[in-house]
């Protein structure tokens, strides 16, 4: 049976869910963060320890002002409210990807949550903001290079916004694309990959388990036979 160190999901679907319900894309987001809660959850009940969410990408700049303006506005909204209930529940919060583009007010308050609840160790949840895979292979090389190392599988991956992490041992994408958009490409090498055409606020806990169960069946040979 498989053990799970930790699972990489690619939340796809809020913003088509709003609108398929009638509403907006931010009605959509707004419903995304309860499932978000409901995963973390389910993941410290299974004892998966890390958790990474695949936030809001370098090509999520490409969207309309005012939905990176409320995506933002949300997480620093989440962080304030739920901050006493992340601390109480155990949970830890680390931020991968470029932070320094992001705006100093949301830049602040990521900072905070992490120093809050930097001893927490039931689970740990990343999220990817500002993230693209590409630009952290790129930048991870630019800093070999500033200090002269020798280019190696682990001085590279000493340089990457995940060092000390384990890769993942699975990617969930909800919203039916099957496609890795520029997420953890270098992590994901061996990964077991599972796609759902639910949309993510239609992602329930049940299906959540039962990946995991499939998962832990999965003969992984990582090029052996």
């Amino acid at each position: 049976m498989n053990k799970i160190d930790h699972i990489a999901i690619i939340m796809d679907g809020n913003g088509r869910w709003g609108k398929k319900k009638g509403k907006s894309r931010k009605f959509g987001h707004l419903n995304g963060v309860k499932v978000i809660e409901k995963i973390v959850k389910s993941s410290i009940k299974l004892k998966v320890p890390i958790l990474t969410f695949y936030t809001f990408s370098t090509e999520n700049w490409k969207r309309p002002k005012t939905e990176i303006s409320f995506l933002f506005k949300l997480i620093e909204s989440y962080f304030t409210k739920e901050i006493n209930n992340l601390i109480k529940n155990n949970i830890k919060i680390n931020i991968i990807g470029n932070t320094n583009k992001l705006p100093n007010k949301i830049k602040k308050k990521i900072n905070e949550t992490i120093k809050k609840t930097r001893k927490c160790n039931k689970i740990l949840v990343n999220l990817a903001i500002n993230y693209g895979s590409k630009d952290e292979i790129i930048n991870s090389v630019k800093i070999m290079r500033r200090k002269k190392l020798i280019i190696s599988n682990k001085n590279f991956e000493k340089n990457l916004y995940t060092n000390n992490l384990p890769d993942p041992d699975l990617l969930i994408r909800t919203g039916g694309k099957k496609r890795l958009s520029n997420f953890l490409l270098w992590q994901l090498a061996y990964s077991e990959l599972y796609f759902t055409n639910k949309l993510w606020p239609d992602f329930t806990s049940l299906d959540f388990n039962k990946i995991i169960k499939d998962f832990r069946n999965v003969k992984r040979n990582f090029g052996k036979i």
